[in-house]
């Protein structure tokens, strides 16, 4: 779909999972609108509404919808976690439903409403190199980087450090460095996670083509892969973000995640908006 094909007053909604917040737009029985252009002009946060990720909602393919996700800077994302759940917990309101399957770059996911938490599972981790990906053949746990951290692949490229004191960590200089490291061809999400016990961790994060973002629900998800690799966990943990608290279950069938969602308004870019991105 062309720019000028997109309807004046264009809706969205806003939304959140633990603070990491998204535009979620809904193109079910249209087609995509999103282009890097328009996610770029959205997620500005002076002169658009700002978001860590845009998330469009597409008809379902052999799937009850599909997904689509932008970061800030107008690229792809391949994975969001929190996004889904946000979407999940709209969708499934709207349906009277407790259960979904939605099609993303990751492949089928399942979400679940779980005593009014709402729940997905973002799939098995990838642990081959290839998969992650890194620049070359090497085990994915304990990378030659300073920290000697581990990457887990979750439908976009993580990599997680095991820290003594995560609110020590300096996000925004660290972040940035290890993100576009010549280790990763795709760039990646970085985390900073301090092991409190087996079962409760606090996680901060950096998000490639965002920035520092609340939460990260992919992320979330490769901390406990990492932590569990490494014997300092359980594989089902609770965990503290900036923005509050996730639980975390690795499963045979992949990776569950579930927390709070929030929806916090319905709005309408305007005509002028949008011809300003069409330019």
């Amino acid at each position: 779909m062309q720019m000028q094909d997109i309807p004046s007053g264009l809706p969205f909604m806003k939304m959140h999972g633990l603070g990491n917040d998204f535009v979620v737009i809904d193109s079910r029985g249209r087609g995509a609108v999103t282009t890097a252009a328009l996610a770029q002009a959205i997620g500005d946060r002076h002169r658009g509404v700002g978001f860590d990720q845009l998330a469009e909602i597409l008809d379902g393919v052999g799937t009850d919808i599909c997904l689509d996700f932008w970061n800030s800077d107008g690229s792809r994302a391949g994975a969001c976690g929190n996004a889904t759940r946000c979407v999940a917990a709209h969708v499934m309101a709207e349906t009277g439903r407790d259960r979904l399957t939605i099609r993303t770059v990751r492949g089928v996911l399942e979400a679940r409403s779980v005593a009014g938490v709402t729940w997905v599972n973002m799939g098995p981790p990838q642990l081959d190199w290839n998969e992650v990906p890194l620049a070359r053949a090497m085990e994915v746990t304990g990378l030659p980087l300073p920290g000697a951290p581990t990457a887990v692949g979750m439908g976009n490229p993580h990599c997680v450090f095991v820290v003594p004191d995560a609110e020590a960590v300096a996000l925004t200089e660290d972040g940035p460095r290890v993100e576009t490291d010549p280790l990763f061809p795709e760039k990646t999400n970085v985390e900073y996670v301090e092991v409190r016990n087996r079962s409760e961790v606090r996680m901060r994060v950096w998000e490639r083509g965002t920035g520092v973002t609340l939460a990260c629900g992919s992320g979330a998800c490769a901390t406990v892969v990492a932590t569990a690799l490494r014997g300092l966990t359980e594989r089902q943990v609770k965990m503290e973000l900036d923005g509050g608290w996730l639980e975390l279950d690795w499963r045979e069938d992949g990776v569950w995640m579930g927390g709070p969602v929030a929806h916090v308004f319905d709005g309408h870019f305007s005509a002028s908006f949008l011809a300003l991105v069409e330019g």
